[in-house]
């Protein structure tokens, strides 16, 4: 049985850059048809900034600013944020539903995830992250983390409610 408080719930990923790769699209899409029966599901892409090869740290910094910025535009004030960083903290599956139903009980409707681009995410961003994780120490193609993390949601989603998942 589906809990009332699943369909207020809206889940946001906000990253940057588009994907090109169909197969990437298809996947998420997938996800997103799923997740359709526990929880309003959008991403958001905003703009990338070309990163020329060789560029100084001075450069990185105001490259990651300008997409810190697009990327802040898009949340809500309201929204519970969490920020996908190499150095956030590592979670079970079990775990992540965890957090997702926690926020949920907290009140909170809105949670936003967030994905940066081959740079990172600007320390303006970080500022207004409620929760970083990581997924791994290694670094994943942006397009992919996509994937992952809309089948993360999907799977917290199947474990809240006390459904059969993949362990």
């Amino acid at each position: 049985m589906i809990e009332v408080w699943s369909y207020v719930m809206k889940i946001n990923i906000v990253c940057v850059g588009k994907i090109k790769e169909k197969f990437y699209v298809d996947a998420i899409a997938e996800y997103a048809k799923r997740l359709s029966k526990y929880c309003s599901f959008e991403i958001v892409e905003v703009a990338d900034e070309k990163t020329p090869d060789k560029a100084s740290e001075a450069l990185e910094d105001q490259i990651k600013e300008k997409e810190g910025k697009r990327i802040l535009a898009k949340i809500k004030d309201d929204a519970y944020v969490c920020t996908l960083e190499i150095k956030g903290k590592k979670l079970t599956s079990p775990g992540f539903a965890d957090l997702i139903e926690k926020t949920t009980v907290s009140g909170k409707s809105n949670i936003t995830f967030v994905i940066g681009g081959s740079l990172g995410l600007h320390k303006c961003v970080l500022d207004r992250s409620d929760y970083a994780i990581s997924f791994s120490d290694m670094t994943f193609p942006h397009q992919l983390m996509r994937v992952i993390l809309s089948e993360q949601i999907y799977r917290a989603y199947r474990i809240i409610n006390n459904e059969p998942y993949h362990k």
